[in-house]
């Protein structure tokens, strides 16, 4: 598996839904905004080479979530959602790589990284629609996969009461350098909102 990771837990003082946004936090939803990461297209073709390997197609609605959030802000349609979802979909238009937040009060260990065997899907909204994530890497926790670098599972999305988050920050090799200051960035910002974040450790197949 070519998939480079970062993983992180954070920790709120309140539940995020009493917790909004602060307005530094929202300017960061746009493609203009300052930042200490720039988009580019060989991060963007990495992703989607990353993506690939399992036999996985990130074309079309498949396409990886930091592309996703590119359109959306182009179209002003990036708006707030929550603390915890501003900070990752910040740090993920800037540096072009996509991440992953789930809540750990719905998640249930023990985590790892693996790639999705065939015939894997989960739903992906309130809505009830399902993705087809065979050949994808993911983070499986005990119930099964919850996350990836195209669409997160609805069972474990934050929510108002979300007071702990995983984030897993998708890399590719070669961009290693990149990765890590994304993830630092992204912790920053949490920290500059009051989110407390330490290490976690995940196990990753190897293929």
């Amino acid at each position: 598996m070519n998939a480079k990771v970062a993983c992180f837990e954070t920790t709120f003082p309140l539940p995020i839904g009493e917790m909004p946004s602060p307005p530094w936090l929202v300017s960061l939803l746009s493609l203009d905004a300052e930042a200490p990461l720039a988009r580019s297209e060989d991060v963007r073709a990495a992703v989607r080479d990353m993506l690939r390997q399992g036999g996985y197609k990130p074309t079309g609605r498949g396409k990886p979530a930091s592309e996703y959030l590119v359109r959306a802000a182009g179209e002003g349609q990036l708006a707030s959602i929550n603390l915890a979802v501003d900070a990752c979909n910040a740090v993920s238009l800037a540096s072009g790589l996509p991440i992953s937040v789930v809540c750990l009060g719905r998640a249930r260990p023990p985590f790892r990284i693996a790639v999705a065997p065939e015939g894997t899907r989960y739903v992906f909204n309130a809505a009830g629609q399902e993705i087809d994530v065979a050949g994808l890497p993911c983070l499986f926790d005990a119930e099964g996969p919850c996350g990836n670098a195209v669409k997160d599972s609805q069972r474990t999305k934050t929510t108002p009461g979300t007071r702990r988050t995983l984030s897993v920050v998708w890399g590719c090799e070669g961009h290693e350098p990149r990765l890590a200051r994304a993830a630092a960035w992204y912790r920053e910002l949490l920290g500059r909102a009051l989110g407390q974040t330490a290490d976690f450790e995940l196990a990753v197949a190897s293929r």
